[in-house]
């Protein structure tokens, strides 16, 4: 796996803090980080090329002529003079080994860039509704880093474990003496797979004051309005059709054992559950379970692309290399 450095920029920065941003619930981090490397023009300078850890799954073809690869997950990286700021900016989470190499090549250019700290964002789910206020809690290597977080009015994380690369983030820099944080910010339970730029925002926010920067926070203010809205409908929805379902409808859902105001909580849970299971079994009894779900409560019309989604053909399902 090779770190392709594109521009020189050791002798332009001193002593940077790096943002680091993968994938995850909510698109949380990501959205935070790629939010904030937009806003403030971070250019380019280097890429870590992971195609060894990546099979080709398709070719782009054009004019009856196939040419390349299609496009595999890209990690690469930017960087800002003022404020000194590295961005690693990743498409995909990787576990096991290459996980490892890829964490290990992104820490050793954090030590070449002499970064003095790293932080990174993520999600943080719990059994709450949309309207909740988003905190954000923090879990750090060492102490100092933890008390800064703290001053700035982060929880600390009291105990509870951090997957994926963030997770590895806090271990392999802490074993190198690298300062380093991961920001969680609350959101849905029952809304993990859909974006939610209210929960990336709070991250933002936070990355605003540990870098002493402003940013136009219009953009992802209409993105947080245009969420909210979309699931103050869906809830809406869920109450209008609770309230005049009959009462033998409510067999098989065990509405009878919860609170009328979380009904919308539960509809939805059982939906995005519903969801993952046909995208990892791919059932048709479940996908049947799901569509009779979403047509029960009339939220087809909220869910149709991610529910059509679930059957469009990928490139490697095709027989035929057409």
């Amino acid at each position: 796996m090779n770190l392709k450095i594109h521009h020189q920029i050791r002798d332009q920065i001193r002593a940077p803090i790096m943002l680091a941003g993968w994938p995850g619930m909510g698109n949380v981090g990501l959205g935070a980080v790629n939010y904030l490397r937009r806003k403030l023009n971070a250019r380019p300078f280097a890429e870590l090329d992971m195609s060894e850890l990546f099979a080709p799954e398709a070719v782009v073809v054009k004019e009856g002529i196939a040419g390349s690869f299609s496009d595999l997950p890209a990690h690469k990286f930017y960087y800002l003079n003022d404020p000194e700021i590295i961005i690693s900016e990743s498409a995909a989470q990787i576990g096991g080994p290459g996980g490892m190499s890829v964490m290990s090549k992104m820490l050793d250019l954090a030590e070449e860039m002499r970064v003095r700290a790293i932080y990174t964002g993520a999600a943080f789910a719990m059994p709450t509704g949309h309207r909740e206020n988003v905190r954000v809690l923090c879990a750090a290597n060492n102490t100092a880093v933890r008390d800064s977080l703290t001053s700035l009015g982060v929880e600390s994380l009291v105990e509870g474990h951090i997957s994926g690369m963030n997770g590895l983030l806090l271990g392999f820099a802490g074993h190198r003496n690298l300062d380093a944080a991961c920001l969680l910010a609350t959101m849905p339970q029952y809304a993990v797979n859909m974006p939610n730029p209210k929960s990336s925002r709070e991250i933002v926010r936070l990355f605003q004051g540990i870098l002493g920067v402003s940013l136009d926070m219009q953009e992802l203010n209409r993105a947080v309005e245009s969420t909210e809205h979309t699931m103050e409908e869906i809830e809406s929805q869920i109450r209008t059709a609770f309230a005049q379902m009959a009462p033998e409808e409510d067999a098989g859902h065990e509405l009878g054992q919860v609170e009328e105001e979380k009904v919308p909580q539960y509809v939805m849970h059982k939906i995005d559950r519903l969801f993952s299971e046909v995208q990892q079994t791919h059932s048709q009894e479940k996908a049947a379970e799901l569509k009779s779900e979403l047509d029960k409560w009339n939220l087809y019309r909220f869910y149709e692309d991610r529910f059509l989604n679930l059957f469009r053909k990928k490139p490697e399902d095709d027989e035929d290399d057409v």
